[in-house]
């Protein structure tokens, strides 16, 4: 009879089962202290509960009277993600370049890093705050921040696909004498445009949600109707306001995957 089992076991992450019970437990004793030291003010909590009740009851029925200003708010949210995508995806490109350590010198290299890094270390919101104190409340705050946004991604990603290409064919243009740009047009461009296409598309369907939020700032958009619907205690209209925004994210997420599926 053979020795050796017939299935087999995944082995356990750690090997020693006293290591890996006391790993376990001081988890857990952190998890509890963490829980325990959180200043949390169950008072407050419990009126959060009754408040969070009366929201709800005053959103159902959901109120579609305004439409107007709903579809005057979305339109305004899609026309932002619109020219944040175009402005963020034309500035990224160069960026990418500068950031792609096989097409650039080590200076430039290091300068389109930290140019990609600094527009993803903060969140829209905050990035949204600044560029509405610099230049007022508005749909060109919601632009300049959703361009900044764009930047952070789209760079970063085509940076990463250009280190992917097949250099020899860089190698046999360049050997060949073309000159730089020629490099990029005949060499380069071609191998990295499926990625490209896929990137703007998926951007301009991540602007479009991120429109919604930046917009409670003060950015523009339906993300300030909703803003002010919640401020006048319209909680029907409000839910009414989000019914849409998922309904035309749900949309766009379909459509972008159908149009992703068939570049790919």
């Amino acid at each position: 009879m053979s020795q050796h089992p017939d299935t087999w076991r995944k082995p356990p992450f750690i090997a020693n089962p006293l290591l890996r019970g006391a790993v376990y437990l001081g988890a857990l004793a952190y998890f509890f202290w963490v829980a325990a030291t959180m200043p949390i003010d169950w008072a407050r909590v419990a009126q959060g509960i009754e408040r969070a009740g009366r929201i709800f009851g005053g959103a159902f029925p959901p109120s579609f009277e305004r439409s107007g200003l709903l579809i005057d708010g979305f339109l305004e949210s899609l026309k932002i993600a619109i020219l944040a995508t175009v402005g963020g995806v034309a500035l990224s490109i160069p960026i990418a370049f500068m950031a792609a350590r096989n097409v650039a010198p080590l200076p430039v290299f290091y300068l389109g890093r930290a140019i990609i890094i600094i527009a993803r270390s903060f969140h829209p919101v905050i990035v949204a705050i600044i560029f509405v104190k610099a230049v007022g409340f508005g749909p060109f705050a919601g632009v300049l921040t959703l361009v900044v946004y764009s930047i952070g991604f789209v760079a970063k990603m085509l940076a990463e696909r250009i280190e992917e290409i097949d250099f020899g064919q860089v190698e046999a243009m360049r050997a060949a004498g073309a000159p730089y740009l020629s490099t990029l047009v005949y060499a380069i461009f071609p191998q990295i445009m499926p990625r490209q296409i896929g990137l703007t598309i998926y951007q301009l369907d991540s602007n479009l949600r991120a429109s919604a939020v930046v917009g409670i700032v003060g950015a523009g958009g339906i993300g300030a109707t909703l803003a002010n619907a919640f401020g006048r205690y319209d909680y029907d209209f409000a839910l009414a306001i989000t019914i849409v925004i998922v309904g035309v994210i749900l949309v766009s997420e379909a459509i972008s995957g159908q149009i992703r599926k068939r570049i790919a």
